[in-house]
């Protein structure tokens, strides 16, 4: 069994979708980063970056103590090679679907991370930095775009973990939406993976966390204001 640990932010997201599509027996133990749970000792012991996700697997491969993992990237492989689900067995198909994993943990992810910050949640606007990300979101969707002409996929026919990892990300921002019509590819392929009833299944854990209206000063203290020691 995994328990997850979770909240329904975008890499939080993309963990319900592999366990609902691979049909693993988990468990959700909620992490309210808006509260500060992320900080709880006994969170720590597993994620010592104070992010979710991370799980614990009550029956890793090698019969041993439960074993945690955490980084959603890390997750993602991790399952996937547990499972021998959406990850391609040959080298030159996993080294296709581990890189696209990676374009997205290290650009679209933050990329799109500091877009939602600087147009949702900075506590005044700061033009530069809206426009700047703004610009690299679109061009990284740009890339995504070109990359699914002709592929259902992001690595082809075939679903995978990269795309697990990516649709999350795409237009995030209820409060700040991001204009996809230049990319109609984005759009179908968002589409396609939205109407699979895995997706639906992962997707009903966000109503757990109900609207409460604005970012009060503490969360954002929570949130944002993280000393280094």
């Amino acid at each position: 069994m995994i328990e997850l640990f979770y909240w329904p932010t975008p890499n939080g997201r993309k963990i319900p979708l592999f366990l609902e599509e691979a049909g693993v027996d988990y468990k959700i133990t909620h992490v309210d980063i808006g509260n500060g749970d992320q900080f709880k000792p006994d969170f720590l012991a597993i994620s010592p970056n104070n992010r979710m996700p991370a799980i614990v697997d009550h029956a890793p491969a090698d019969g041993g103590a439960p074993l945690s993992v955490f980084e959603s990237g890390a997750i993602l492989q991790y399952l996937a090679e547990k499972t021998g689900k959406f990850l391609p067995a040959d080298v030159r198909g996993r080294v296709e679907c581990m890189q696209w994993l990676f374009w997205q943990m290290a650009g679209l992810g933050p990329m799109t991370g500091q877009y939602g910050h600087f147009h949702v949640y900075a506590p005044e606007p700061i033009a530069y930095a809206q426009e700047r990300y703004a610009r690299e979101v679109g061009r990284l969707l740009g890339v995504l775009d070109r990359r699914l002409a002709g592929r259902e996929y992001i690595c082809g026919n075939e679903y995978s973990i990269a795309d697990m990892a990516c649709w999350p990300w795409i237009d995030a921002y209820d409060k700040a939406p991001f204009d996809l019509t230049p990319f109609a590819e984005v759009r179908r392929w968002r589409a396609a993976i939205a109407a699979r009833p895995a997706t639906a299944r992962a997707e009903a854990h966000r109503s757990m966390r109900a609207d409460s209206g604005p970012m009060t000063d503490a969360q954002r203290r929570i949130l944002f204001g993280q000393p280094s020691h």
